[in-house]
Parts: C-alpha cells; sequence; structure tokens
C-alpha cells in the first residue's frame, strides 16, 4: 500500500530534502507541496492525501491551526507536525488539533521515514506524558459544564457516542450522513481536546453517573 504524503514548509531547501527524502521511499508518494496556509488549504483537499507533513511555523500562520482546519474537513487526514524547537505548549496544542505525531527537524532522515510510515498507518508518535498533561490541563480547565463549547448538534452526537452508537448509527438517528456525522465526532473530539471516541464515551458515561 502506496503512502501519500504532502509537504507543507515556508523554506524551500526544506521541502526540497523532504521531498528527495520521502520521495525515495518505495512506498511513499509525495503527491504535493505548498508554502504557506493559504496554499496548503487550497492544494491538500484536491489531492487525497494520507500524510500530511507540516511545519509548526508558517509565514501565513500556524502549522497546528492548519492542522485542526484541515481535520474538520478531512478527518482521515493524518498529520505528522514538523518544528525546530523543542516546545511543550505547542506540543500540547498539536495533540489538541488532532495531530498524530510531533518530531524535530533535527530527527535523522530514517526515523522521520519510520514517523511518516506509523503515522500514515494509523499509529501515533504522541507519548504518554505529553498526553497526560493535556488531560491534567483540560481538567483542571473544565468549567461545570465540560461540554460547554460543544453546539446542540455537536452534544447529540456526543450523547450517542456514549450509548455506543456507530457513525452510521447515529447518522440515522439524527437523520445526517455518515459523512456528516464523521466530522461532527472529530471536532467535538477536538473541542474536548481528546483523540479518540473511546475517550468521549467514557466521558459520556461519567456525566451520565453524576
Amino acid at each position: 500500500m502506496t503512502t501519500r504524503v504532502f509537504l507543507v514548509d515556508d523554506h524551500e531547501i526544506v521541502r526540497r530534502g523532504l521531498f528527495d527524502l520521502l520521495g525515495g521511499v518505495e512506498d511513499f508518494e509525495v503527491v504535493g507541496e505548498a508554502s504557506s496556509v493559504r496554499e496548503a488549504m487550497a492544494v491538500i483537499p484536491q489531492r487525497n492525501v494520507d500524510v500530511a507533513v507540516l511545519d509548526v511555523r508558517l509565514a501565513d500562520g500556524n502549522g497546528v491551526e492548519l492542522c485542526r482546519d484541515l481535520r474538520s474537513i478531512l478527518p482521515d487526514l493524518r498529520c505528522l507536525m514538523l518544528t525546530s524547537y523543542a516546545d511543550d505548549e505547542a506540543l500540547l496544542d498539536a495533540i489538541m488539533a488532532g495531530a498524530s505525531g510531533f518530531v524535530l527537524k533535527q530527527i535523522l532522515g530514517t526515523d522521520l521515514v519510520a514517523a511518516v510510515r506509523t503515522v500514515g498507518l494509523g499509529g501515533s508518535l504522541l507519548d504518554s506524558r505529553a498526553t497526560e498533561a493535556l488531560m491534567q490541563r483540560i481538567r483542571s480547565e473544565r468549567t461545570a459544564d465540560p461540554l460547554a463549547e460543544l453546539s446542540d448538534q455537536e452534544r447529540a452526537v456526543f450523547d450517542l457516542i456514549g450509548e455506543g452508537l456507530t457513525n452510521r448509527e447515529i447518522g440515522a438517528r439524527l437523520f445526517l450522513a455518515e459523512k456528516t456525522v464523521k466530522n461532527y465526532v472529530t471536532r467535538l473530539l477536538s473541542k474536548l481536546g481528546m483523540q479518540r471516541r473511546t475517550q468521549a464515551a467514557v466521558l459520556a458515561t461519567e456525566l451520565r453517573s453524576k
């Protein structure tokens, strides 16, 4: 199976290096590149991308926000954040945006190839320490109503996730297309700072028991 990769970095020499490295891997296909948030948002949805390698800092914006915006319209897209600086806050923001990995540009070429392959296969490169730090922050900042940021429709989807329904079953219950439900799930998980629907199901169970 070929993993289709898209590169976003505002330095041409970095993009060229990534293109040469990843394009030379047998099971990878680099399907495009962009130097800005605007360009990436215009092109990636048209390219059937599996993994987007995103620079955290871009000339016209933020790679983490780009990750969040892309995943809101492409929930199956896997994002690997690439940065020059170790930054715990950026790492936590990346988790909340739905990124699957966060690596430094100093990473060895072989390790970057492995990272892209792991993310492309649905794995995560986010360590447990970072995830736990995120959950602690969410718990400390959570309002009396942890669902306060969810829209009415997102709350309805959240409740049905708690009942164990699949996206198709939720769609049938709410008269929505399955793809629309997937988009709602992606957005509500992002708002709740979660990575998996099982986490939302656990929270829904906890709230019902109170």
